[in-house]
């Protein structure tokens, strides 16, 4: 009981960690803007930064927790980014004020993936290994092509879909195209700010950590450790995957839904939507520890951050950030810093020992 008791307070000590790293970040940002000492070029990047923390932390649970190789991330955050984007568009005179209306997006777009990603779970998780990422690159490759051939407008009769071009929409006079296929779509609310960023990465987080820490996570992490194991005890293997790859999915159309309403014009392109996205987001959580929701958020920041930052440096910009990528491998795969980590983690448990033992012979006298 005591040596659980110490357990818990350890992983308790290491998550308030990171939403003291987060609760420093916002403060900072605030403090930044409000003094004017925050450049135009850093402000553009304050919603993606947090969108892809969050497409990050999304994919931390499949990689990391699960231990499932996925290569479709993008194309959850493709579906939620289309979803709430059409919704915004179509209704953004009829719904007001704008932040409800921005809310139904956020809640239609993460539901429309989180929907997307069981039902691509159903059939898809009983693979593994690269097989599993074979399938879920070419969800995600179906998914961008779809779009960008799909055609949608709306009049008095209803919805009209088309994958030809828009004159194949039969629309009447008062009705208007809204998904444009290869052109996307245009005119999105710009709804999307720091704070509402910051407060989805924070939920995130926040239910990342605990569905860690529950009955599921750990029988989650126990079927990433040993899957015959696992399925000896009773385990569900299909099920428990599958609600954390549905979680995973709803997270990274929360994600999607923050990136389209940050840009007037959506379209679904390799660059945005495509396996360059995809592979991206997996650089992050690789480079920030497999596992680590601390990391990832971290890996995120400065891998978005830094090409922006550096982009006065046209003729080195990139091999600079080649050469962060590497350095942040190696220290992440450095004997030695692992062994320092490991240290730190041994002195850590010594330390709660002794303070559980000091504990109980207190109780006991």
């Amino acid at each position: 009981m005591a040596t659980k008791k110490r357990t818990l307070k350890a992983s308790t000590k290491n998550d308030l960690i990171t939403y003291a790293m987060l609760a420093v970040m916002f403060v900072l940002v605030q403090i930044l803007t409000a003094t004017g000492n925050i450049s135009n070029l850093f402000e553009g990047l304050l919603v993606p930064l947090c969108t892809y923390s969050i497409m990050a932390v999304s994919l931390n649970l499949v990689v990391g927790i699960l231990g499932d190789l996925s290569l479709g991330h993008a194309g959850f955050m493709c579906v939620g980014a289309y979803a709430s984007a059409f919704f915004s568009v179509t209704f953004e005179d009829m719904i007001q004020p704008d932040w409800f209306r921005f809310l139904l997006a956020l809640i239609l777009g993460g539901v429309c993936a989180g929907l997307a990603g069981l039902l691509i779970g159903i059939p898809v998780l009983r693979l593994k290994g690269d097989y599993l990422a074979i399938v879920t690159l070419a969800f995600g490759e179906i998914i961008k092509n779809i779009v960008s051939i799909l055609y949608v407008g709306i009049d008095e009769n209803g919805l009209h879909v088309s994958m030809q071009n828009t004159s194949a929409l039969g629309l009447t006079e008062n009705g208007r195209v809204i998904i444009k296929g290869a052109l996307g779509i245009t005119g999105t609310p710009r709804d999307s700010t720091f704070l509402i960023g910051f407060l989805m990465l924070l939920i995130t987080v926040f239910v990342s950590l605990n569905l860690i820490h529950s009955r599921t996570g750990r029988a989650v992490m126990s079927i990433r450790d040993n899957r015959i194991a696992a399925e000896s005890v009773g385990i569900n293997i299909t099920k428990y995957k599958l609600v954390v790859f549905t979680v995973s999915a709803f997270f990274a159309g929360i994600a999607g839904v923050l990136y389209a309403h940050n840009l007037s014009s959506l379209t679904a392109t390799t660059k945005n939507f495509g396996y360059n996205m995809s592979i991206t987001i997996l650089v992050f959580v690789v480079l920030g520890g497999i596992g680590s929701t601390r990391g990832s958020i971290i890996a995120a920041i400065i891998l978005t951050a830094l090409p922006e930052l550096l982009r006065g440096m046209d003729s080195y910009r990139m091999l600079i950030y080649s050469i962060v990528l590497i350095l942040m491998m190696l220290a992440n795969n450095n004997e030695k810093i692992n062994l320092f980590k490991e240290k730190i983690s041994i002195m850590n448990l010594l330390q709660n020992k002794k303070r559980g033992n000091r504990l109980d012979k207190e109780a006991n006298s």
